[in-house]
């Protein structure tokens, strides 16, 4: 059966904090359960948006079509601003999936707008810097960790600089990789270590029976 990683574009949205963790979930390579896994991007319409980047996205789907019983997780990626009635749809798309159980990713700005949704209140969590989070006038500044992600149950959290680090929680969470695996895709992407893509490289030589 097909898993489904809900992305949200708006315009803006900083499309290189989430190119790690949606490119992989959609490669197949390396994976526990190769050609499961595929990311589907929600819009507040079906609307085409631009990302920082310049890319046009025509979402797949509009946020109100979302429900968490079809998606194994809602990734909210960083934007010039997280402030305003467009982009407090995705704060409460992300309180339903949070009720339900169901994981969020939210990288750079979005962690302000699930700050200020109340969403961090009482999770450890982490952002851009403290004093930036503590601007959406949220109570959650005693959970705040000063480290690249957090992830605390179903939440996982980042501060923009650390794309790679991001990418690595969701697919902890997601359980995406054999924990070995996971830790060489990290030596190979976030410690730039070669040895990280040959351990990757014999893996998939070892289930494709290359050398048996």
């Amino acid at each position: 059966m097909m898993k489904t990683v809900h992305m949200a574009v708006y315009d803006t949205f900083a499309d290189w904090e989430v190119g790690h963790a949606t490119a992989h979930i959609n490669r197949s390579m390396w994976q526990r359960e190769p050609g499961t896994w595929q990311v589907r991007t929600v819009g507040a319409g079906r609307e085409a948006v631009t990302s920082a980047g310049g890319m046009r996205v025509l979402p797949d789907i509009a946020v109100d079509e979302l429900s968490p019983a079809d998606s194994a997780m809602l990734i909210l990626p960083g934007a010039d601003t997280w402030v305003g009635p467009e982009l407090a749809v995705f704060a409460a798309k992300a309180r339903e999936f949070h009720e339900a159980g169901v994981p969020v990713a939210a990288i750079c700005g979005a962690t302000f707008g699930l700050a200020a949704a109340g969403l961090l209140d009482d999770r450890q969590h982490t952002s851009n810097d403290p004093g930036y989070l503590g601007m959406s006038g949220y109570s959650g500044g005693a959970h705040y960790l000063a480290r690249p992600a957090v992830t605390d149950g179903d939440l996982i959290t980042a501060t923009g600089t650390k794309p790679v680090e991001f990418a690595r929680a969701v697919f902890a969470r997601l359980d995406l990789y054999e924990p070995h695996i996971l830790e060489a895709w990290y030596r190979l992407y976030g410690d730039n270590d070669p040895q990280g893509f040959y351990a990757l490289a014999e893996y998939e030589q070892s289930r494709a029976g290359v050398g048996a």
